[in-house]
């Protein structure tokens, strides 16, 4: 399955985003998405993570400011992302969890002034 991510942009610190994670077929097909992410020369990491339960996980960096769900009437997992800093700025991704092969372009988010 192929995931895709949307909805990046630029925003001052403080300020909230909301991502969109698409896939290829249903949603409810993939078992767990998750949210990655990759700041200029950094290695890639998790971010949040939803089972096909709703349980969810966090990285301590952003666990109270990001919230993953899966939107079941638009077949999306959103991000939405608030109190938004710049060491948030990075390329965000959506994969199964374990990732699979297929990681997109991305989605890249600037949190900057």
């Amino acid at each position: 399955v192929q995931l895709q991510a949307s909805g990046g942009g630029l925003v001052q610190p403080g300020g909230s985003l909301r991502l969109s994670c698409a896939p290829s077929g249903s949603i409810f097909s993939v078992g767990t998405v998750a949210w990655y992410r990759q700041a200029p020369a950094k290695q890639r990491v998790l971010v949040a993570g939803i089972t096909v339960d709703n349980s969810t996980i966090y990285a301590d960096s952003v666990q109270g400011r990001f919230t993953i769900s899966r939107d079941n009437a638009n077949n999306t997992v959103d991000l939405q992302m608030n109190s938004l800093k710049p060491e948030d700025t990075a390329v965000y991704y959506c994969n199964l969890y374990p990732p699979g092969p297929y990681w997109g372009q991305g989605t890249l988010v600037t949190v900057s002034s």
